[in-house]
């Protein structure tokens, strides 16, 4: 069903387009257009090296962040691998496996 509310929004959209189109066709329009385009450009050529440098920055922060918690927690490993351990030994124990000491 369209209400008043619909045709307006409607017609608004179409009067934007139009006006925008019509300042793309003067110089200073196309203007605006060419930068647009350049910054795009600049944008997407950042984020594909964002991208490339991504497996790097995750490693070193894996590296470094793994550092900083033995320095600042250093029982945390320990118990982690006991905690973990206990756990591989609960999932074996389910398989039908029997449990290692």
């Amino acid at each position: 069903m369209v209400n008043a509310k619909h045709l307006a929004t409607f017609v608004l959209g179409a009067a934007a387009g139009v006006a925008i189109h019509k300042y793309l066709q003067i110089e200073e329009g196309e203007k605006a257009l060419a930068d647009l385009k350049i910054k795009a450009g600049q944008f997407k050529d950042e984020a594909e090296q964002a991208f490339d440098k991504a497996p790097e920055y995750f490693e070193k922060l894996k590296t470094e962040a793994g550092a900083a918690l033995k320095d600042s927690f250093p029982y945390v490993e320990a118990f982690l691998q006991e905690l973990f351990g206990k756990a591989k030994v609960a999932t074996e124990t389910t398989a039908g496996e029997e449990p290692k000491a």
